[in-house]
């Protein structure tokens, strides 16, 4: 056991090496177009930019599920060898794109680089036995921090690059990246042994059998949250904390990057998490804490404008006079409280600030239970953006964990087809990174509430959380009847 132990963790750093240089590369267009973009290299719209962002992504989520059959029935070394020697031959052919067509054609072949996730669950969860799948996978999903790299590195070897040709130099870093995928396969060709999961002899359609069960569709769902909005604000945070805090591009950029990178790392605790206490059980702390999280990140920064406590007249009369103090009524005297000096900014509470705006005139003659001056009370909500990066730091964490769950549960159910499942699963959660910025888009134009998207996710949380609790109260209900029967008696008694 322990022999076959030290060869599977020799497989997992090669296969969390690889899946990490794919993810970097899948997420490349993110910085590349960009730049492009900004120093009008090429002038393209912000449609197409939109496009070109979006469509390595989405070509990497549909091909999840067929790389993930193949991988289930060749192993993974086949396959993934393969997948990053071709998929570096569209990046050596960025070097000669001269049109957005071309660019948007290379963009969606070497986004298939992003089947990685499904061929390394695949191959990673063959090697190691049940007790070690929540870790294993866990640790190979750390590959997703793969996008920090090119994050953080991918601007400076564009400058470099562009020092002495601003025209071209760009085109050196897709090479870069394609060389980088040749040594990476060709590793794997020469050092890693191939295995694969037992009884792969079926066809097609049998190892499509599983995706007809509906708790593959489920587990599909908590990954088009935990991963799918998760890549989404990976690209949607640097706009919002633009846009509605007005950072600079720098600082907008550094506290997105403070969602991300945790969530990444984070992943592997959550597969160590998923072995201790159940995948189950983790995934339940997950939706609650996403359910509130987001809950709390729905609060907009807003302010409100309501009537508050006004004046009315005791008796008819004659209003003597008036200022911003009081308003003299007859004999009568009656104390107005003046408009405060409102800050731009404040604390990370709510605050109310009130006043009296003053309706009548002097000499007007005002009758019994007249309003003398109107009431006008403001809440001003800041929704600070500190506060507000801590929260979202905090449910980029819970998302980390809880896509090391859904990984687990996968080799739980089904240990023979891991790479099928996987891949589905892999697949919806992908389709949420690529719909996730275009669905926020139109909600903001909506609702014209930057917080909209937040209402979004609480209600994929609720519905997540909702599903999962009917589907253990019918497995326990189905497991021990009687005992249901017994609780309700004995409530019943009790009533």
């Amino acid at each position: 056991m322990d022999a076959n132990l030290s060869s599977a963790h020799k497989i997992l750093v090669l296969n969390t090496l690889a899946f990490t240089i794919c993810f970097a590369c899948w997420t490349l267009n993110g910085v590349l177009v960009t730049y492009l973009v900004d120093n009008n290299i090429f002038n393209w719209s912000v449609v197409e930019t939109g496009w070109l962002l979006g469509i390595p992504i989405l070509t990497g989520s549909i091909m999840r599920l067929p790389l993930g059959i193949l991988t289930d029935k060749y192993g993974g070394k086949p396959v993934f060898s393969t997948l990053l020697l071709l998929c570096s031959v569209p990046l050596f052919l960025l070097y000669f794109a001269d049109s957005y067509w071309i660019y948007f054609l290379l963009s969606a072949l070497f986004g298939m680089i992003g089947t990685g996730f499904a061929v390394g669950i695949a191959f990673t969860s063959a090697w190691y036995p049940k007790e070690w799948q929540g870790r294993a996978l866990g640790i190979f999903g750390m590959g997703n921090s793969g996008a920090a790299l090119t994050t953080f590195f991918a601007p400076t070897l564009l400058n470099y690059l562009s020092a002495e040709d601003p025209e071209n130099g760009w085109r050196m870093l897709p090479i870069l990246y394609g060389i980088t995928l040749v040594i990476i396969g060709c590793i794997f060709l020469l050092f890693v042994k191939n295995k694969k999961v037992t009884a792969q002899n079926k066809s097609t359609k049998q190892l499509l059998e599983p995706l007809s069960n509906m708790r593959v569709w489920r587990f599909g769902l908590y990954y088009f949250l935990v991963f799918g909005l998760f890549v989404a604000f990976s690209q949607w945070l640097m706009p919002y904390y633009v846009s509605v805090y007005k950072t600079s591009l720098v600082l907008g950029g550094l506290l997105a990057s403070a969602f991300s990178l945790p969530s990444g790392v984070i992943r592997a605790f959550g597969g160590y998490l998923s072995d201790k206490f159940g995948a189950r059980k983790v995934m339940y702390w997950v939706l609650y804490s996403s359910l509130i999280l987001s809950g709390l990140l729905m609060l907009p920064k807003m302010e409100i404008l309501t009537p508050g406590k006004g004046i009315t007249a005791k008796k008819t009369g004659i209003v003597k006079s008036f200022g911003n103090e009081k308003i003299i009524l007859d004999n009568a005297e009656f104390a107005i409280s003046a408009k405060p000096e409102i800050p731009q900014q404040t604390s990370v509470l709510p605050e109310s600030f009130s006043w009296q705006e003053i309706l009548v005139k002097q000499n007007e003659r005002v009758q019994k239970k007249q309003l003398l001056a109107q009431g006008v009370t403001l809440i001003k909500f800041e929704a600070h953006i500190w506060v507000f990066s801590i929260l979202v730091i905090l449910i980029g964490i819970m998302w980390g964990i809880g896509k090391a769950a859904v990984y687990k549960h996968i080799p739980e159910y089904f240990p023979n087809e891991v790479g099928v499942v996987g891949g589905m699963v892999g697949l919806i959660g992908g389709l949420g990174g690529f719909i996730g910025p275009i669905l926020f888009g139109y909600l903001l134009d909506f609702s014209g509430l930057w917080t909209s998207s937040w209402i979004f996710v609480f209600l994929i949380s609720a519905i997540s959380l909702f599903w999962m609790n009917q589907v253990i109260k019918k497995m326990t209900n189905n497991a021990a009847p009687h005992l249901k029967d017994r609780i309700e008696h004995v409530n019943n008694n009790k009533d």
